[in-house]
């Protein structure tokens, strides 16, 4: 039974029965957060801020941009755009929140290693379980929309993989297993575990080829475009721009992707701002662009059974059955690259956890030869893999959108008190309108969370609760700076 609370600078203490003290609230500095970062096997440094640029248009473009603007588009009709550009806000809002803790803290985490500096232990380890179920389940999505592709285009050229291998059990009747979806998670972990330079190219190449693809889809739809289909612009009213709003959020999910990389970047304080910044901004103008292309093609309620492949019906609709070949081509392509960056953000988070002593050493253990965190990224690899393959997804988009959201609502509330408590910080960059902008990331995020379903926080809840129980059990005696404050005492 707890006895009293006190709150001694920015430690939090609770003292408990027997007098036992828990400082759940006890925070690391800056500059212990850097200097503990270049201690040990260092990670390789090999991003240049065109890289970070592709990282995030890596995460970003791909099953939102190929698949949820179908999915959106039975919500909110022809003003899927609105709910693009509201996503799109509440991302840019957390964007410039991103880009200042990122030039200030040059570290590996995210919005981990931002709270440990400004909310404490306890407030970071619920923030980076929580970035730990966004990326995953990310990938596992992720990975089972690219096998539907894949099977597809295979079926197209003659190639048949039997159905009971191209689905999860329950999802399918006589499914077994969805090998497509495990073998290309397999291969992804293979290519970062051998290093982030070959990752980078291989990224930055399918990145490119996307891109290309995005271009083709405007300038070939464009000239299609009946301005009839975008009326009624909004036949589901501001309700139904909400949901597709909230829905469509996952389109934007990775941007924060680009932050863990800051231990692998040569110049982190100038170049991981720009990187998250372009990054978003390119893909914004991308989405409500194809967004307002498609349904400008297709009258929105046809969507309803094309709402795995929308962009590439719009174009099959208008006629251009050779672009829609090519989009199927492109959107297995951008697939491939949302994962890349999601199970590489996953496995720098999981690397700065368990430097701190959160998690097991194991999962920060660097590759002597590759200097990347080998055997977590074979790990966090293998359970994604096995998600996709394994088990039926229909939910998944709804509870990523949870975590991400939540990420960025934390990471809003850390920038604002950081500036309070140490305005004097040596800032590379600065977030504009602190505090309004940060109320702003925080009122635009709230606004989707609550527009989420009530299944969604109840699952969400179910793991933040298991994390918490870990952290008591696990996290809180192992931590570094639990350890230092016990040799402290000993001393």
């Amino acid at each position: 039974m707890i006895s009293n609370l006190l709150v001694y600078g920015h430690y939090l203490k609770l003292s408990v029965k027997g007098g036992v003290r828990v400082d759940l609230f006890r925070k690391k500095s800056i500059d212990t957060l850097i200097a503990g970062s270049q201690q040990g096997k260092t990670l390789k440094k090999e991003l240049s801020a065109f890289d970070l640029a592709f990282l995030g248009i890596g995460a970003i473009i791909g099953t939102g941009i190929f698949v949820l603007t179908g999915v959106g588009a039975l919500d909110a009709g022809p003003a899927l755009v609105i709910s693009f550009i509201i996503a799109g806000l509440a991302c840019a809002f957390a964007a410039f929140n991103y880009a200042e803790f990122a030039s200030l803290v040059p570290v590996s985490g995210s919005v981990y290693t931002y709270s440990y500096a400004t909310l404490g232990e306890f407030i970071a380890w619920v923030i980076g379980w929580d970035l730990m179920l966004e990326y995953i389940l990310a990938v596992s999505a992720v990975s089972v929309g690219w096998s539907g592709y894949f099977t597809n285009f295979l079926a197209g050229i003659g190639i048949e993989i039997p159905a009971s291998l191209t689905a999860a059990p329950g999802s399918d009747p006589g499914a077994i297993i969805n090998l497509p979806s495990l073998v290309i998670v397999m291969i992804i972990a293979f290519l970062l575990s051998i290093g982030v330079k070959e990752s980078k190219w291989v990224n930055n190449l399918m990145v490119a080829l996307k891109l290309i693809v995005v271009a083709l889809v405007i300038v070939a739809g464009v000239f299609y475009v009946k301005p009839d289909n975008w009326t009624p612009f909004m036949p589901m009213g501001w309700d139904g721009v909400g949901l597709a709003a909230a829905t469509v959020f996952f389109a934007y999910l990775g941007f924060d992707a680009v932050s863990t990389a800051a231990e692998e970047t040569r110049n982190p304080s100038r170049d991981l701002p720009k990187g998250i910044l372009w990054s978003l901004g390119i893909c914004t103008l991308l989405y409500i662009l194809v967004s307002g292309i498609v349904t400008g093609i297709v009258p929105w309620q046809k969507f309803a059974d094309h709402q795995d492949d929308p962009v590439a019906f719009a174009l099959q609709f208008a006629g251009q059955d050779w672009v829609a070949g090519i989009i199927s081509v492109g959107a297995a392509i951008g697939m491939m690259t949302v994962m890349l960056v999601m199970l590489y953000g996953q496995t720098r988070v999981g690397f700065a956890m368990s430097r701190d002593g959160l998690l097991p050493k194991w999962i920060s253990k660097v590759h002597d030869k590759y200097r990347t965190p080998f055997a977590s990224t074979w790990f966090y690899g293998t359970v994604c893999g096995l998600l996709g393959a394994f088990v039926p997804l229909d939910d998944l988009v709804k509870l990523v959108n949870m975590g991400t959201l939540a990420a960025f609502v934390l990471i809003s509330v850390a920038v604002w008190v950081l500036r309070v408590k140490q305005p004097d910080l040596p800032r590379k960059f600065r977030c504009p309108w602190v505090p309004v902008l940060p109320i702003l990331a925080i009122i635009f995020c709230g606004y989707l969370m609550f527009q989420l379903p009530g299944s969604t926080w109840l699952r969400f809840g179910i793991w933040l609760l298991i994390g918490i129980i870990f952290y008591f059990v696990y996290s809180r005696k192992n931590s570094k700076l639990n350890s230092a404050s016990e040799a402290e005492k000993a001393s």
